[in-house]
């Protein structure tokens, strides 16, 4: 697999890496998709393909910090009700991986990434046209409608096959729990858990890919450092953060992101 190691990386380039683990662990405990960054900048830095491997164990890292500090919000039938549709699309982006060269992974990356800045764009003006749902976590009638149920599985095959290829389907998922009526608590309880479930049973799947291997788990011993500092500003900002600049703020740094990969 074309890879790289701790070894290879220079000191601006490190840098950048643990920017972006940082910025995971502020995204789990604070703003759920803001990892798309930090995706963004992992395939930047380490060659496409390899870059999803190396990311995975440091997204999980992130999730037991998530889930630790939000468990008591989450919503349990929600996630039993997502989970297989998204069973199967991450069967779909692991045949995807199967053929994919590092061209096709980074092309993928860099559209999905340019979708998920739309697709957050749409998020953020529906939920503010949304009714009001319980921050406890409640589910809302949404989720348990016909029309809701389709919604589900619809999002959960996407959010499979894209946190597969490239690690990015938290803004599927946010969209998913704005539209179904969950706040806060809820959100990042049930968002928890999900990822946290999804990401380490993708694991077996990377490891059979190449795509984690001895010389991906050294680096991500340096870089799951940083998800700490960032998972602990995240419990501190997530009362206090202007919400709306810092999604502006990562809508432009992901579209730049997508862009700088599409043109690569």
């Amino acid at each position: 697999m074309n890879t790289m190691t701790l070894w290879d990386l220079n000191g601006w380039q490190f840098a950048a890496l643990a920017f972006a683990a940082l910025l995971v662990g502020f995204s789990k405990t604070a703003v759920s998709g803001a990892n798309t960054v930090s995706l963004a900048i992992f395939a930047a830095m380490l060659p496409a393909r390899a870059s999803t491997g190396v990311l995975l164990p440091i997204l999980i890292a992130g999730d037991v910090l998530a889930v630790l500090t939000y468990r008591r919000h989450a919503h349990w039938p929600t996630l039993w009700r997502l989970f297989p549709a998204v069973a199967a699309g991450v069967v779909v982006g692991t045949v995807f991986l199967m053929w994919a060269d590092d061209e096709a992974v980074r092309t993928s990356i860099g559209a999905i990434l340019l979708l998920m800045a739309g697709v957050t764009v749409w998020r953020r003006r529906a939920a503010e046209r949304a009714a009001k749902g319980d921050g406890a976590g409640n589910e809302p009638d949404a989720v348990t409608s016909r029309a809701g149920k389709l919604k589900a599985r619809s999002y959960g095959v996407l959010g499979g096959f894209t946190t597969m290829v490239a690690n990015a389907g938290g803004p599927v998922m946010s969209l998913y729990l704005l539209s179904a009526g969950f706040r806060k608590l809820g959100f990042l309880g049930t968002s928890a858990f999900f990822f946290l479930i999804v990401n380490t049973s993708k694991v077996p799947f990377s490891v059979g890919l190449g795509l984690i291997n001895a010389e991906s788990l050294l680096l991500d011993a340096a870089l799951v450092l940083f998800v700490v500092p960032g998972a602990f500003l995240g419990k501190w900002a997530v009362s206090r953060i202007n919400q709306l600049l810092f999604e502006r703020l990562v809508i432009a740094a992901t579209v730049v992101g997508g862009v700088q990969l599409l043109l690569h």
